[in-house]
């Protein structure tokens, strides 16, 4: 058995070596199924190999915030500049168009309310069948490792994983922060890597200090999550510096609602993550937007 106290810090990353992909887009997923490669480039960009995630599933715990009172008039305006669209099903079947040709982030895992002390407990709250009926792209399970519910969370995305292997649909593991977690390089090394290693295809995670070291030492794409709002600037530099540290997606959500301009924000976002921009050439396209 492993025994943390003997472990040697990792330092070879090889930076200098990238993952090859020999004939396809997705990292590590060269030998994955051909059902599961026609949506998994659903998700990630051809071009680009990243993807921009509009996450709106936060009511499932936090019921309405600010920007996302009403689904309907938030999500439908903002629908054209995303890759994928992450919601829960209830959301999805009651304010998202059934013509939307976006990708779907399903979100599959359920659990307590910001009311409770701890929300590590979740379950699987929504099985295979129903996810094969909602067309989804991805099935997204939020996993909470180093928490006292952290089994059975690692059991709900295993158990999602494998339904989803059986029909070609890939798993987004989401790396859970909460009071017990620590938000640094060797906790998200340590959350990615597992989730990767359990057979996730794709992981969200938030961007730390020394991001490259987590990005490389994951075998699967990493997307990084906007999390609480900040200044648009700064997220957008956020996204920058990710992406260039190895990320291949980002997933916005209170950073693009909450934002002054949401409609902007988005597009800026995409300068980003598919044209290279820089996180300040990404605020000067942001503010021009915002000015017309």
């Amino acid at each position: 058995m492993a025994d943390k106290d003997g472990n040697k810090h990792a330092k070879n990353f090889g930076f200098d070596q990238p993952a090859e992909n020999k004939s396809f887009h997705v990292k590590g997923m060269e030998n994955v199924d051909w059902g599961m490669k026609t949506r998994l480039s659903q998700i990630f960009d051809p071009k680009s190999g990243n993807t921009i995630m509009l996450a709106f599933d936060h009511g499932y715990i936090m019921g309405p915030t600010q920007g996302l009172e009403r689904l309907d008039l938030a999500i439908p305006p903002l629908m054209d500049y995303a890759d994928v669209l992450m919601g829960t099903r209830g959301a999805l079947r009651t304010c998202i168009p059934p013509d939307c040709k976006k990708a779907i982030a399903l979100r599959c895992s359920a659990g307590s309310s910001v009311l409770k002390d701890d929300m590590s407990h979740e379950v699987v709250g929504v099985d295979i069948e129903d996810a094969i009926r909602m067309n989804a792209t991805c099935m997204a399970i939020q996993s909470f490792i180093g928490s006292e519910g952290e089994c059975e969370s690692i059991s709900n995305i295993v158990k999602t994983i494998d339904a989803g292997n059986r029909y070609g649909i890939p798993t987004l593991g989401v790396v859970a922060v909460g009071k017990e977690m620590e938000r640094t390089t060797k906790y998200f090394s340590l959350a990615t890597r597992m989730l990767a290693e359990f057979g996730a295809q794709i992981v969200k995670v938030y961007y730390c200090d020394n991001f490259e070291e987590v990005a490389a030492a994951c075998p699967v794409p990493l997307v990084i999550a906007g999390g609480k709002k900040i200044p648009e600037a700064e997220a957008l530099e956020m996204a920058y510096q990710a992406i260039s540290r190895g990320a291949h997606g980002v997933d916005m959500g209170r950073n693009v609602f909450q934002a002054d301009d949401p409609k902007a924000m988005i597009q800026a976002i995409r300068e980003v993550v598919h044209n290279g921009r820089t996180g300040a050439e990404a605020y000067e396209c942001y503010l021009d937007i915002k000015a017309k």
